[in-house]
């Protein structure tokens, strides 16, 4: 395929991209994913939520896919020695390998008829005709570009502006191998909202290891070092250090609300999608439903419409059925991670199954932040949850 012409290139054979491509191919377009590293194990917890493997149900098999089957979740404030655990319910969220998961996209790609280019991308090149992809083994030349590459997305640098630095979290820590459990329970992740800085600790189990880490904004004037040492001390005060500890860095974007108001998504032959777009949640940072929403949205426009036609497709469908939801997650972000919300929180956690519903929601995916306060409000345990409410953890 190098030296070649296409309809369209994809830049990066993640989630996003592969199913793009995926998608594009069944529906007749001739299509290139070019990417020199994928599959690989992305440094991140790997969570994948139930609402993303529904979407992927029909693609790859997941019920063959090795996973831990994640039952609850508890979050923790280490401050005052408490904890409080949320019950998931089957198939709310799993965690996997991301070799295993992005594998069997880029997989279900290919057999619906796109090909694969494995070379890094050292260039991308406009001219009239469209594209031209520049790898260190060749080029490729495509009408149209999509850009699935991430957060330092090339295709984003080239044909819009990068993020800002206040725009991207650090995701760092480590893979615990030798130790595939973070509490008692073998099929619960472990949560700590940090105020300082604002962020979050994780532990989640995966197959064959334990993956711990910690992420903050990029601005928060902590480096990655200081960061991957918090995660360090906390992986000691858990006492999960029996594993050999692989360390590892990964950046995420987390956009604000007005960077969000102002995102650019497409241009003249062109589209991001998944993290090279900004579309992650800014709270949980959770990307792979919304790359695939994406991916799937950017194909079905690119293949029915006429270049500018399709580019307003795609935008309106990612605003109304991504961003919007992500602006308010934003507006929620700064107070969510504040210590009095933290202690709050867990208290609530602890006395009310309504809250706990709630937030069980949050952590699946399927409850909304436009009425994340108001699903709060309408537990039988009011008092605790306008405890919360008045905590000002919303603008």
């Amino acid at each position: 395929m190098l030296n070649d012409v296409v309809d369209v290139a994809v830049v990066g054979a993640g989630p996003a991209g592969a199913w793009t491509a995926r998608t594009l191919a069944r529906l007749g377009a001739r299509v290139a994913i070019v990417d020199g590293s994928h599959p690989r194990e992305k440094p991140c917890g790997g969570g994948v939520t139930g609402r993303a493997l529904a979407l992927a149900g029909d693609a790859i098999e997941t019920g063959a896919l090795p996973r831990c089957e994640i039952r609850a979740a508890r979050f923790v404030d280490s401050a005052r020695g408490r904890s409080a655990s949320v019950t998931l319910g089957g198939g709310d969220l799993v965690v996997a390998s991301r070799t295993d998961f992005d594998g069997a996209l880029l997989a279900a790609a290919a057999a619906a008829g796109a090909s694969t280019i494995r070379s890094r991308v050292i260039d991308i090149v406009e001219d009239s005709g469209g594209f031209t992809v520049v790898t260190r083994d060749g080029a490729v030349r495509a009408r149209t570009i999509v850009g699935a590459d991430g957060a330092n997305s090339l295709v984003r640098r080239r044909v819009a502006q990068p993020f800002d630095r206040a725009d991207i979290s650090i995701a760092t820590g480590y893979f615990v191998h030798g130790v595939t459990s973070g509490g008692v329970d073998p099929s619960e992740i472990v949560i700590e909202l940090t105020a300082d800085p604002p962020g979050y600790i994780w532990s989640f189990p995966r197959p064959t290891h334990l993956a711990v880490g910690i992420c903050a904004q990029a601005d928060a004037g902590i480096g990655v070092d200081a960061l991957r040492a918090r995660a360090l001390d906390w992986i000691r005060v858990m006492k999960l250090d029996r594993g050999t500890l692989e360390p590892y860095s990964w950046p995420i974007p987390s956009l604000s609300a007005r960077s969000f108001a102002a995102l650019t998504t497409s241009g003249p032959g062109w589209f991001l999608v998944g993290d090279a777009a900004g579309l992650v949640d800014p709270i949980t940072r959770e990307g792979i439903y919304f790359a695939l929403v994406s991916g799937e949205a950017a194909a079905r426009a690119i293949a029915s419409s006429s270049d500018a036609a399709a580019r307003r497709q795609y935008d309106e469908r990612v605003k109304s059925d991504i961003v919007d939801e992500l602006v308010r997650a934003a507006r929620y972000k700064d107070g969510f991670f504040r210590s009095r919300f933290t202690r709050l929180l867990v208290d609530a956690l602890d006395a009310s199954e309504g809250v706990r519903r709630v937030m069980g929601g949050l952590v699946a995916g399927t409850q909304p932040y436009g009425t994340l306060k108001w699903s709060l409000a309408r537990t039988a345990e009011l008092g605790l949850a306008w405890r919360l409410i008045r905590s000002k953890w919303y603008n």
